[in-house]
């Protein structure tokens, strides 16, 4: 690791050094069961901070609670006990979790502050590293399924398949449901339905903070125009997706999203993965062969990966021939909160919520 660039997560508005790990050994079938490979927690550095506002003082002592969906608590409480023992032990504080099952807030308790807000931060670390191996329950989507939208699509499907229908791994299977195209803003992994009314409550504050001033009442119409592959090959593509021309109003749909994603990080509820989102729409993607819930550019989470290796296709002739398709203008009415193995009366995912735009 370089010393001078320390790997750094961000949890809420705090960020953390990650320190080197120690190697030792786990049995195989506990490590699968717990995943404390990834969460240990005398690999961060553990700089509290004093301006935690939910520390409540007691007769005793300082408590606070931590509200988590039980899944969670397998891997706070670790293999036989041994990663809770080490925090009570490291931070000299007293944590009780809910019995297996029941769910309910954790509460930490100790005879000082700064310990149980050493014990509240690595819990908070160890959340982090296993929500991100936890596979998304819900996305945030931009439909773009209006009806001129999805003839064009219909159209483009059925000129591949009468050109391209011999070129390797083409077939009606990995094409997207018209009613289905959308652009993905971010995925979230929401484990109870506490998570879920918090994101809705997320996605609800985001129209009078985002919505409203970066879009002014006015409504966001971009086109839809020309293709790309997600890889270096041609002849071997998982997802094409088609494009949004760039523009004015590109812009402001890309502001929008970026900022989406920094509110929704905020929450602990989605990752941030990179400085801006990748806007586009999926038209093919190989995961569709087995998977009709798949979204583009998202992988199965470490451990829980099928055996079956995607068959990608030869996108070489499609580019070819309709590297610039124009599927047409498409005005962005609406942001969802969308499940992903849900399906809503219209065709489209299901939506848990969702707000309108211009």
């Amino acid at each position: 690791m370089d010393v001078l660039r320390p790997q750094i997560i961000t949890i809420g508005d705090r960020c953390y050094r990650v320190n080197p790990s120690l190697n030792r050994d786990i049995n195989a079938l506990e490590e699968e069961q717990y995943e404390e490979s990834t969460v240990q927690c005398n690999t961060w550095n553990d700089e509290t901070c004093d301006m935690m506002p939910d520390i409540e003082e007691t007769e005793k002592g300082f408590q606070t609670s931590v509200s988590l969906p039980s899944a969670f608590f397998k891997h706070i409480i670790g293999r036989k006990g041994e990663t809770k023992r080490r925090l009570e032990t490291e931070t000299k504080t007293q944590i009780r979790i809910p019995r297996e099952g029941v769910e309910g807030d954790i509460i930490i308790l100790g005879p000082e502050r700064k310990g149980v807000i050493s014990a509240k931060t690595r819990l908070d670390v160890i959340v982090d590293s296993v929500r991100r191996k936890e596979p998304f329950t819900h996305f945030l989507s931009f439909p773009v399924n209006l009806q001129p939208i999805r003839e064009s699509f219909l159209e483009f499907q059925e000129d591949i398949l009468r050109s391209c229908d011999s070129d390797r791994g083409i077939d009606k299977t990995i094409f997207q449901k018209p009613e289905k195209l959308h652009l993905t803003v971010g995925t979230l992994a929401l484990l109870n339905k506490r998570e879920i009314e918090q994101a809705l409550e997320t996605l609800e504050e985001c129209k009078s903070s985002l919505v409203e001033p970066i879009l002014r009442g006015e409504p966001l119409t971009v086109r839809l125009q020309g293709l790309e592959y997600m890889n270096d090959d041609p002849a071997s593509v998982d997802v094409l997706y088609a494009k949004i021309q760039p523009g004015e109003q590109a812009e402001r749909l890309q502001i929008l999203a970026d900022r989406l994603v920094d509110r929704f990080s905020t929450t602990g509820l989605m990752q941030q993965e990179y400085s801006r989102v990748k806007l586009h729409v999926t038209v093919m993607n190989t995961l569709m062969r087995r998977d009709p819930t798949s979204i583009a550019g998202e992988r199965p989470p470490e451990g829980k990966r099928g055996n079956k290796e995607r068959e990608s296709f030869d996108a070489t002739n499609v580019m070819k021939k309709f590297g610039h398709y124009d599927f047409g203008d498409c005005t962005i009415n609406s942001l969802h909160l969308s499940q992903r193995h849900g399906l809503g009366e219209d065709g489209y995912y299901g939506c848990a919520g969702s707000i309108s735009l211009p």
